[in-house]
This record gives C-alpha cells, structure tokens and sequence, in this order.
C-alpha cells in the first residue's frame, strides 16, 4: 500500500564524539519505520580535519572510517564497518539512506605548498584588493595514512580557486589563487559579488582533472555504501554546470531513482527557482523561505498573520522539487545560521509540512530526541509521535485550504479509498482558543472525530452535510480524525 513519504535528519551538531552514533542509526531505525519515517539523511560519513569534527571540515572523501588519518581510524559517528551495518540494518527496515556530500572544500591539507595569489575583499570577491604576490598554503594532500588505497589522486593547489590562510605570514584572508584561466566559478550564487569561496581549500570545478576525480569518488562511494541518495552541501557555492552533470552521471550508474536534495541557503525563492531550471528540475532543495516563515511566526506570536505562512516559500511556487523542514543542525541554537523556531510553534509547523499534499517533509532529529551541548534541549517526541501517525494513516486525498482568518486557521484532507478511513481536519491559532467549521464530506455524516494530539478532549459528530465545528485550544493546533 502506498504511503506518505518523510525524512528524518538523523543528526544534531551536538551528538556526542562517541563513535556510537552508527550504532544508534541501526537500534532506532525499527522505532523510526514504525512512526512511519521511510528515509534517513546521515552526516558526513568521510574522515574529517579531527575526530571531534562532524563532518563539513572534510579531508579525505575515501576514508569513511578504516583509515589512521588524523589521529582516528572512526570518524566522529563511528567505523566505516559500523556505518555499512547501519545502512543494511535501514535497508532491511525498508528505510532509505541519504548520505550528506561535502564537495566544497577540502581542509587539513599534509603539505603547504607556495603559490601566487591576489587578496579579495571578503564583502566583495569580485573586488581584487591587492597585487600579485606567493603564499604558503594548506592545499596539499597526499593521505599517507590510506597510502593509493581507492584512489591514488594527489591534491595540489592548482586544483583549488581560493584558500584562506597564508602559513609564511600567519595571516588570514581571502586568496584566490592565480594561474591560466583560473577564476572564481562563475555559475554560483552571487551574494558578495560571486559566492563560490566558502571556506578552507575551496575546489576549482572548472579543472578537469577535480570534475573527473569526484565523479569517480561519488560513483566509488554510492557502490561502496549502498546509499539511496544524496544531500549536497552548499551547493549555491559550488559551479551549477558541474552539480547538473555530476546529477546526471550518479543516477547514470545507480539508477535514476536515486535521490538528491541540495542545501541552497537562500531563502529567496526565485534564486531557488532559477536554479532548479539551471539543473532541469533534476533535485529536490530545502525549503529555507519556509523556515524563515515558521522563525518568524514563533518571534510574532499572534501578531503574525497565519493566512500568509506560505508566502515567499518554495512549496507555494514550486511543490514538486521541494524538502520542507522546520529546524536543522545550522538553525540550532549557539551554530552559524541560528533562526530556531520557538518550542510553543513547534507543533504547528511540523502539522504545516506533515499534514499538508505538498512536499517532502523532513524531521530534525533535534526535535524529535533532544539537542546536546551546553545548553541542552529536550526532545518532542510525544508531540511529534501523533502527527507522524496522523501523516502515515490518515492524511491522503483531496486538501481543502480554510486560511480565512489572521490567527486561526485549517484545512482538511478527504481520504482515499486506498487507506480505509483516512481523512483529518486540522485547525491552529497563534492567538486565543477558537474554532472553524470545515467539511470532510457527506460520506461522514454521522462519524464521530477526535483530536489526535489530545489537547481537546471532546468528541466530534460529523453533520449531515458532512460540516462540523472544530474547536482548537489557544496557541496550538488539534487534528481531528475518525475515532476508531
């Protein structure tokens, strides 16, 4: 029987530098198919700058964990042993794996080398704000501890565009690097003039010999694994012409349902738009606007017009090529790009990306088991379980939208004949308690409801005509559906 499909991010910033996080991806993952979470986006499974790292400062793509490379054979999740385990053990669950893919940058480089550089102002890449002049950089990498095993590529600095910091003079800055036709990228986002410098050793994809060892990396690792499918880092810094081939050539070799999302933090849906028509609408992206819609609502309280949640989001434009989420790893607390949605909207964004027809919702596993770290979260996996249930056997069908008030608003999904009783109403208000009459049908009439999350207690009986009221409690949202 077809379902609903969602994702779990099964990760936070804070998991502990235990090497069991692989091991509990394998002892969750039959808990997680039961809620009904049919996918898992893993961190970086590739040996980064230290073992404490989670992943972004990557190193060496081909060590997932059985190389001595810096200071650690395991990474900060685990061996790469424990890792194929965990992936076998959500493929016998009937549970996809997205690995996260960080082709950027590399860091810790084995070896400075010396080269010729300009500086760039940071503000604006496009700006050259000295003359010519050698650095020693970071930008060497020889990976004596994996010795040619996999792949005998050696990475020199004419295989990278920029670095950000010169070894002779101590000094921190944007280089780029100069040689014959070396540029930035040109096909990137354009924020700071041209975005594609990131961070550490950033990768030239207009060098061939960099487009030819990556791709045969991404084929090498997707073998290796048996992942099911992609999650791009940054890929509004990297060259677009090179995200569609590398796309192309990936599901050349496993197939084209093989799956990819790319993280493109712009919450702009328009430079989200044009990009997925730069790559012919070949990936899903992370719906950033949305995010900031739900951060914002949380800050608002009842001031915020609910009526216009979706506005400037990409599910609204463009629902087909669309990951919806309500926090991740970079929204948390204390990290880069910190916009945490606050915990009283939490129920009702995860209801907006759960229970609705559009979009491939994603759950952040610092929602649903808790956040780490100096100041620790609790997790809302007793406020997720419900509408995970609700998504999994209750909302199909038709979607009828009763966005008609500033605070309160609702919708409700008609059922399928293919899921016996399914159907939900679901009602929210940022402000005080109140209700909405909505139809879920003649066929109703007579059925008595009730609310899933349990926040109202009393009983519904469907109308005649198939209306009834549905009350809400303030400041929360209630799903209604077929008492059994």
């Amino acid at each position: 029987m077809p379902s609903n499909y969602t994702m779990m991010q099964f990760f936070e910033w804070h998991v502990p530098n235990d090497g069991k996080h692989w091991q509990r991806l394998k002892e969750h993952v039959e808990e997680l198919q039961g809620v009904g979470i049919n996918a898992v986006w893993i961190p970086p499974v590739t040996k980064a700058i230290s073992q404490d790292d989670n992943g972004y400062g990557v190193y060496d793509l081909y060590d997932l964990g059985e190389f001595d490379q810096k200071g650690t054979v395991r990474t900060k999740y685990g061996t790469k042993e424990e890792l194929l385990e965990a992936i076998h053990a959500c493929h016998d669950h009937d549970v996809m794996v997205y690995a996260d893919i960080v082709m950027n940058h590399k860091a810790g480089a084995d070896e400075t080398e010396t080269f010729e550089v300009v500086e760039v102002d940071p503000d604006n890449r496009t700006d050259v704000i000295s003359d010519p002049y050698d650095i020693e950089g970071w930008t060497k990498f020889t990976f004596p501890g994996r010795d040619g095993e996999h792949s005998d590529f050696i990475w020199h600095y004419y295989h990278f565009n920029g670095t950000d910091y010169d070894q002779a003079e101590e000094k921190d800055a944007v280089f780029r690097i100069l040689g014959d036709g070396k540029e930035w990228n040109d096909h990137v986002d354009d924020e700071f003039g041209n975005y594609d410098y990131l961070m550490f050793a950033n990768i030239d994809y207009n060098h061939p010999e960099v487009v030819e060892e990556t791709l045969n990396w991404a084929k090498w690792f997707a073998a290796e694994t048996g992942v099911d499918g992609f999650r791009l880092d940054a890929i509004k810094h990297i060259n677009h012409n090179f995200i569609s081939d590398f796309i192309w050539q990936v599901r050349e070799e496993q197939g084209g349902g093989f799956y990819f999302v790319g993280e493109f933090w712009n919450p702009d849906a328009e430079a989200k738009e044009e990009f997925l028509e730069y790559v012919d609408y070949s990936i899903d992206l992370f719906d950033v606007g949305l995010h900031y819609r739900f951060h914002e609502a949380s800050e608002k309280g009842e001031d915020f017009d609910l009526r216009t949640i979706f506005e400037g989001s990409l599910v609204e434009k463009h629902e087909a090529n669309v990951v919806t989420f309500v926090d991740n790893h970079d929204s948390q607390p204390g990290e880069s790009l910190e916009s945490w949605v606050d915990d009283w909207f939490k129920p009702m964004a995860y209801a907006l990306i759960l229970l609705r027809e559009d979009g491939y919702p994603c759950v952040f596993y610092g929602d649903y088991y808790g956040i780490d770290g100096d100041e620790p979260i609790d997790g809302k996996k007793e406020m997720l379980d419900p509408l995970l249930h609700a998504r999994n056997q209750y909302s199909y069908g038709e979607q009828i939208d009763y966005f008609d008030h500033h605070s309160t608003i609702g919708w409700v999904r008609l059922g399928s004949e293919d899921h016996p009783d399914s159907g939900c109403a679901v009602i929210m208000t940022n402000g005080e308690p109140g209700s909405k009459t909505m139809n879920v049908g003649e066929h109703r009439a007579g059925e008595i409801w009730h609310d899933l999350t349990g926040s109202v207690e009393d009983d519904i009986e469907i109308d005649e005509e198939g209306n009834a009221d549905f009350p809400v409690d303030g400041g929360s949202v209630s799903v209604y559906v077929k008492k059994e």
